[in-house]
């Protein structure tokens, strides 16, 4: 797809890091995929993706994780 943020670069298919923070807790999360633009380096997740990230990372805070790196992954 065309990049709506630089309007220049089509995006490809990659994985990516991406860090939540939310109070005290900060929660890293390595090879998420995603189109990411080849112009600008933005990044658009499916909402698939986008909600298991933010499940992952409430569970964890919610356990008390202040700093936490994981690889990715949808639960089946």
């Amino acid at each position: 797809m065309k990049c709506p943020i630089c309007k220049h670069g089509q995006t490809q298919p990659d994985t990516v890091t991406v860090t939540l923070v939310r109070g005290g807790s900060t929660i890293v999360f390595r090879h998420v995929p995603g189109e990411v633009c080849e112009n600008c380096g933005e990044t658009y997740h499916s909402a698939e993706i986008t909600e298991a990230l933010l499940v992952q990372a409430e569970a964890a805070v919610a356990q008390g994780v202040e700093i936490d790196v994981r690889r990715f992954a949808v639960a089946a």
